[in-house]
């Protein structure tokens, strides 16, 4: 167990090493254990969190406000259009202020291009540790508890075990790719096989993959990159399917939704979950389009496991406070 994680930053999902990773994990377990049995754990008592939202968010919001009070903490919900950053304000000014204010901060800015940038910025100005709530490039809070539900439910060894990440459908905003990203960088650590899943226009950033195929010849675990929905759940251990925009193929927001158009097939149902193992679990951050990225009978069938993965944000989540901001 690693134990040198006060005042650490957790902005990107190899900024913690794996060994690191499985202390937040062990932490997480144990905190989750102390709240079922509702034994206290105010490990945090007096500490403050700042939680500065450029992009709204229910889960997120949610989990680290109840985690901070359950740590016995507070947590401040601070929405970037009722501060003065549009008037002036610099990440420059906001770590040093915020960071002399607070024992943390977290931050959600999943802007394209300015996100990760804007929370390194508060994060190289502030004295205290900035977590990341997600950006344009990174969901490593959301990897941690997605890591977290996969180990829950096929074992702490998951050695050729095989998770698909794949693109779906959604007819909504075109969404960050920060959740797939992270899951590509995280799985191969852990001994699984991935196989990345997307039509031609939606590719991840090339950087990020190449961190990712290092990962796997690292730990000795298989990736590879298929064009084809179906064929990417073929004897999958863990379906993890969700949209995101075709951003390095077009910013703009029209043109974006036109290309997503033309792949309205690619939607998570149980035709497609049967050529996965029969024991497959699905998983999603949420929220998903329902009957659109994926259909109900999927996502509340019994393979689904989306809600236990949305409680384990809140575990996660705790454990990464508790060990960086006492």
């Amino acid at each position: 167990m690693i134990t040198n994680l006060r005042g650490r930053d957790l902005i990107g999902d190899l900024d913690f090493t794996k060994e690191e990773v499985e202390t937040v994990l062990e932490v997480a377990w144990d905190l989750k254990r102390k709240r079922a049995l509702g034994e206290p754990h105010p490990l945090l008592r007096d500490k403050t969190l700042a939680m500065l939202f450029f992009f709204s968010s229910t889960r997120t919001r949610c989990s680290f406000e109840a985690g901070m009070a359950q740590l016995g903490g507070h947590a401040a919900f601070i929405e970037s259009k009722t501060t003065q950053i549009a008037h002036g304000d610099t990440p420059t000014e906001i770590g040093e202020i915020l960071g002399r204010y607070f024992d943390g901060i977290a931050i959600r800015h999943c802007d394209w291009g300015l996100g990760n940038a804007y929370i390194n910025g508060v994060a190289k100005a502030s004295r205290a540790p900035v977590l990341n709530m997600q950006c344009d490039i990174y969901h490593p809070f959301q990897c941690l508890a997605d890591l977290m539900t996969i180990m829950e439910k096929k074992g702490r060894d998951l050695r050729k075990k095989r998770i698909v990440v794949s693109w779906a459908y959604a007819s909504s905003y075109l969404k960050p790719m920060s959740v797939p990203q992270s899951l590509i960088l995280q799985m191969p650590r852990f001994g699984m096989d991935v196989t990345l899943s997307y039509p031609p226009e939606f590719k991840l950033m090339p950087e990020i993959v190449e961190q990712a195929q290092a990962q796997a010849r690292k730990y000795g675990t298989a990736f590879d990159i298929v064009h084809d929905m179906k064929q990417g759940f073929e004897d999958a251990d863990v379906v993890y399917a969700k949209s995101w925009g075709p951003l390095l193929t077009t910013a703009d927001p029209a043109e974006g939704k036109r290309i997503q158009d033309q792949y309205k097939d690619w939607i998570t149902d149980a035709a497609k979950m049967a050529v996965a193992k029969p024991d497959a679990i699905y998983m999603h951050p949420l929220p998903a389009d329902r009957d659109i990225e994926v259909t109900s009978e999927v996502m509340d069938g019994p393979q689904s496991v989306v809600f236990d993965q949305a409680e384990n944000r809140l575990h996660a989540q705790k454990a990464v406070m508790a060990l960086t901001m006492w």
